[in-house]
């Protein structure tokens, strides 16, 4: 029987710079490897075909997407053997802790023609400062954003009625978890679920939730409580050693905007903007925590200018993200042209190959 795949978003361009989990999975694999290489699509490709492998033989995988380009595979994480394969040159920077033990680095700089690259260089070096100014400016746009939604959250906390918010925490933990706890220690994972790409804000949530039988879509505005009450919820299931699966936010890399319970079989998850979902399946049901908001003119014509603004910014964001995917997916394919191909196959072969 064949296993499955997993997609979730490997980093993520948010209000505080660049996000990722790739900690949480190096700490809990029992083997990574760090694939060490110049920007590249072609490891993409190496990856795929690895997950596909392992699939093949009834594992299931989870798959980490790139957000600049998010058909293509930044590393992946195999489940039973709990091996973990990363690109851990770029986009972001890791370093192994533990060779000739559970770290193994595979490096591919060996892989170019020396002499194409230098012939380049110029060419590489500008397509590169194109894209790091363009990303720069990305990211001072998301730092704005998010700087534009914490006030949009300030003006929703103050007429939000707390009261309720926690009599339907302590009800849904009731409902959830009833008098059950489970003699076992629990096991919490942490991924990103999105992340504004150049295309757009994109997250992952129905690979994520494809195989849940019931999923709790919450409804409500900015600052109501929706991250609070899934870490309560969260919080609650560890306490009772049920395994949980965070998914961070990709704007705000300290809210939640999913909690995960696998032996329940059931997840909550925030389905507004940027991810809006509703009821389009069987066990999916509404979360309301917009009701619990009191209605008041002055806020909400506070909070039009506030959503004006936030929009704009965002707006902003996705451009500067769109010439950053531009320019380094040329740098990329200026950098891949250079590659001795036999030699990459060679060292592809090595990972392909694991037993």
């Amino acid at each position: 029987m064949y296993g499955t795949i997993t997609q979730y978003m490997g980093t993520a361009y948010t209000g505080c710079g660049i996000s990722h989990k790739y900690d949480t999975l190096i700490a809990s694999a029992v083997e990574t490897f760090f694939l060490k290489c110049p920007p590249t699509n072609m490891l993409s490709t190496v990856l795929h075909e690895l997950a596909t492998n392992y699939v093949k033989r009834g594992y299931d995988v989870d798959k980490f997407m790139d957000p600049v380009q998010p058909e293509k595979t930044d590393a992946i994480f195999v489940k039973g053997p709990n091996l973990f394969f990363i690109q851990a040159s770029h986009p972001v920077a890791l370093e192994p802790a533990e060779i000739g033990g559970r770290h193994r680095v595979i490096s591919f700089y060996d892989v170019y023609d020396e002499d194409q690259l230098r012939d380049w260089n110029g060419l590489i070096v500008e397509e590169l400062e194109e894209a790091e100014e363009a990303l720069k400016k990305a990211l001072k746009s998301l730092a704005d954003a998010k700087g534009i939604h914490d006030e949009w959250e300030a003006v929703n906390i103050q007429r939000m009625m707390w009261e309720q918010h926690e009599n339907l925490i302590l009800s849904l933990k009731e409902e959830l978890f009833g008098t059950i706890r489970l003699n076992k220690a629990t096991t919490v994972s942490h991924r990103l679920i999105g992340s504004l790409t150049s295309g757009g804000a994109q997250d992952f949530i129905p690979s994520i939730t494809k195989r849940l039988e019931r999923r709790i879509l919450i409804k409500g505005l900015p600052g109501t409580g929706k991250s609070t009450l899934m870490k309560a919820i969260g919080t609650e299931a560890e306490r009772r050693g049920f395994d949980v699966l965070y998914g961070w936010c990709g704007l705000d890399p300290l809210g939640v905007d999913l909690v995960q319970i696998p032996e329940l079989s059931i997840c909550l998850l925030d389905a507004t903007q940027p991810h809006v979902y509703d009821v389009e399946r069987p066990g999916d049901e509404l979360l309301d925590l917009v009701s619990m908001c009191v209605k008041d003119a002055e806020a909400e014509r506070e909070i039009d200018l506030i959503r004006e603004t936030y929009t704009e910014k965002i707006l902003d964001a996705t451009g500067y993200m769109q010439a950053y995917a531009q320019a380094e997916n040329r740098m990329k394919v200026t950098m891949d042209s250079a590659i001795k191909h036999a030699i990459f196959e060679l060292k592809s072969k090595i990972l392909l190959e694991l037993p």
